[in-house]
């Protein structure tokens, strides 16, 4: 028999399952790409409701996480009426985590057709609470180091997209690598079509000490360590890891961090909060660990101030943020 009837005569190898998958994903994707933002959205959000029903384990995980957000907002006078609700009922607290659900599946949403976000039009949509801060964060016709420092909330990857776009500026980002290749180099791909210089979070340091050293952008998000055992700091009155990269970089360049994180306001519709991550001035007997220390400080309070915003926009309740809490 010859080697062509050979593989005539073999049965044809089944595809693997995360292949398929995966491929089925990236058609869906590339078919969102052609959607009106506000349909995929509203579909994305709804899905969140389906997601709400069928993950008990992972509801109560957010429900207490946002109880306790919320709790400490109202305790301090920073909630707004969703989360100030939230904190003495349940029943409004039920309805932030269900919005939570949607904003989660709006994030994934927005992270597969990223592309689309880098039109003019889109990016217009994209207004900042402040724009005098803007400007002192990139001051027009002016390049120097940056750090932006973010979390996973809101759409968590508009504002590198809006200051590569919008500034023309050189930003690189790490990634956190998924499971799938075949996913992963999609979403390589997507940011690569946005200009940002993406690069792997696994011996990232060494590459963004380099962009800085160049003047140019970096950044990080920094509320849920990942590949890490991070920096104890308090957060929302309770212990909480942090990863220490923004305040090591920042420390050993002496490059400014701001913090911009921007939320949903609409279905097509977007706003930032801009502002700077300042520490007190230091004394000469100022330690290292002190100076890194002060900074995870300041940066939690910025933290703190962002979330307040939109507590249900915050990703990261979807995961372990303190240890009395699992």
């Amino acid at each position: 028999m010859s080697a062509g009837a050979e593989a005539q005569a073999a049965p044809r190898a089944k595809a693997p399952r995360s292949s398929i998958r995966t491929r089925l994903l990236i058609l869906a994707a590339n078919v969102l790409r052609h959607l009106p933002a506000g349909l995929s959205h509203r579909a994305a959000y709804a899905l969140g409701g389906v997601l709400y029903r069928v993950q008990p384990a992972r509801r109560r995980l957010v429900r207490s996480n946002l109880l306790r957000v919320c709790t400490w907002l109202a305790e301090h006078e920073m909630a707004g009426p969703p989360a100030a609700a939230a904190a003495r009922d349940g029943r409004a607290l039920d309805r932030l985590v269900r919005a939570a659900f949607g904003h989660y599946l709006r994030g994934y949403l927005e992270s597969a057709i990223l592309p689309v976000y880098a039109s003019a039009e889109k990016l217009k949509r994209v207004q900042a609470d402040d724009w005098d801060l803007a400007a002192q964060a990139f001051p027009p016709g002016k390049s120097g180091p940056l750090i932006i420092v973010g979390l996973h909330f809101g759409a968590i990857e508009i504002p590198a997209l809006w200051a590569t776009r919008t500034l023309g500026r050189h930003i690189t980002a790490p990634m956190e690598t998924i499971g799938d290749p075949g996913l992963q180099a999609y979403f390589e791909r997507a940011r690569a079509q946005t200009g940002m210089n993406v690069i792997p979070v696994e011996g990232a340091a060494s590459e963004l000490r380099a962009a800085l050293r160049r003047t140019e952008t970096v950044a990080l998000v920094a509320d849920r360590p990942v590949g890490g055992v991070g920096s104890t700091v308090e957060l929302f009155g309770a212990p909480a890891r942090l990863p220490a990269g923004p305040a090591v970089l920042a420390d050993e360049t002496g490059a400014p961090a701001w913090l911009i994180v921007t939320r949903r306001s609409g279905w097509t519709d977007y706003r930032s909060r801009i502002e700077r991550i300042e520490t007190a001035p230091g004394t000469p007997t100022q330690t290292r660990r002190e100076r890194l220390s002060a900074f995870l400080e300041a940066e939690a309070r910025a933290f703190e101030r962002a979330v307040a915003d939109a507590p249900e926009q915050w990703w990261t309740v979807f995961f372990p943020i303190w240890q009395d809490i699992r």
